[in-house]
């Protein structure tokens, strides 16, 4: 039987030697390394400071905090994305306000923000679903008339560019995720970017409890002083040494991925059962995260017999995601949100099926992977 892991971290010796190196030094933490990833990260990005975090999560808790959200506060959020991007408004105590997906891409529909501004609203969460950019200038519009910050949630998005701008430029700060089926990897980490120089340097200090000077500005070691709140969301070196090596070969990375989604795709294109997300022409680039499979009427209530008939042959999937954050227990409790809610988002979570692009996947792969998912729909129906 093949083993075909949806995500698969692509580690070599150049990032083993970078990890050994900082072993055998004696700076774990505070050192060079971090520093230098984010001097990497802002280039290839083109944003002029990244700050290195010890994951998306961490930076996306540092903008709104830094923004001191609070309750009776309101944050414009799709209801189609990882639990995180609601949850750190939650721990603000600040109230996600959830808008459905439109249909081609996944993304925030766009035209349904507008009506859901209030008086309340401090800012936009945008994801740009599976790597899938959205029309930041559109959102940007909205955010200038109602003077609301944008906050890009880009988990899925190294790699992804607009008007050959790449996304998390876009908005008053950018937010990244290292996690290891990401397109690079750190173990865990992740990075926020933005241009403003009053929010970069209070990040710097919140991401490290608030101190007024890190340890390489300390004239005395150990004398320092705390003027503002923080938390302890420091990437520390051996990361950081991770994240370097890996940068080096994003664009061969991203290459692939785009390769392999145009191969799967073009397998796929004479299945009339399946529709796949995709965006990515002269204004869009992708980042080609996943390819992601929504299952038509005639065979959706069959996903999981599908899903496991696949992972009997050893092809790894995966779904995106499996609810709207809305209807996760947590939400639907506390809010008392409807299924009939984001019926968009809903159908996305409830009859898709993602299939891996990464660059660990070879022709033979994917063709493994064509053929039985035609072949294991053809038996069911």
């Amino acid at each position: 039987m093949k083993n075909i892991p949806f995500g698969r971290p692509m580690i070599d010796d150049n990032e083993k030697n970078a990890v050994m190196d900082v072993l055998s030094g004696h700076l774990l933490v505070h050192g060079p390394k971090a520093k230098q990833f984010e001097e990497n990260f802002a280039n290839f990005t083109g944003e002029k400071y990244a700050i290195a975090v010890s994951s998306c999560t961490a930076a996306m808790h540092l903008a709104y905090f830094n923004w001191n959200l609070k309750p009776g506060d309101e944050v414009i959020v799709p209801a189609q994305t990882h639990i995180a991007t609601a949850h750190v408004i939650e721990l603000c105590g600040a109230t996600p306000v959830f808008i459905d997906s439109e249909f081609k891409t996944g993304n925030i529909d766009i035209d349904q923000i507008e009506s859901s501004i209030t008086e309340h609203t401090r800012a936009i969460a945008v994801v740009h679903y599976l790597g899938m950019p959205v029309d930041m200038k559109r959102i940007r519009l909205i955010a200038q008339k109602y003077n609301l910050y944008i906050l890009e949630d880009c988990a899925l998005a190294i790699g992804s560019y607009l008007d050959s701008k790449h996304t998390g430029t876009y908005g008053d700060v950018g937010c990244f995720s290292f996690y290891p089926v990401k397109h690079l990897t750190t173990a865990e980490g992740g990075m926020l970017i933005t241009n403003n120089e009053k929010i970069a340097q209070s990040i710097m200090r919140k991401r490290a409890f608030g101190v007024d000077r890190v340890v390489s500005e300390r004239q005395i070691p150990g004398v320092y002083d705390v003027n503002m709140l923080g938390f302890n969301y420091r990437m520390n070196e051996l990361q950081a040494a991770l994240g370097i090596e890996q940068l080096k070969k994003i664009n061969r990375f991203l290459a692939q991925r785009k390769i392999n989604f145009e191969y799967i795709h073009k397998g796929l294109t004479d299945m009339d059962e399946i529709y796949v997300f995709q965006s990515s022409d002269k204004m869009f680039q992708s980042s080609y995260y996943c390819i992601s499979a929504l299952l038509d009427n005639s065979i959706v209530n069959k996903r999981y017999e599908i899903i496991q008939n696949l992972k009997k042959k050893g092809i790894g999937t995966s779904i995106y995601y499996p609810k709207p954050v809305p209807h996760m227990k947590f939400y639907m409790d506390k809010y008392k949100y409807n299924h009939e809610d984001y019926p968009v988002a809903s159908q996305i979570s409830n009859a898709s099926i993602a299939f891996s692009v990464g660059p660990h996947l070879d022709t033979e792969d994917m063709k493994f992977i064509i053929e039985n998912l035609k072949t294991i729909i053809m038996e069911i129906k």
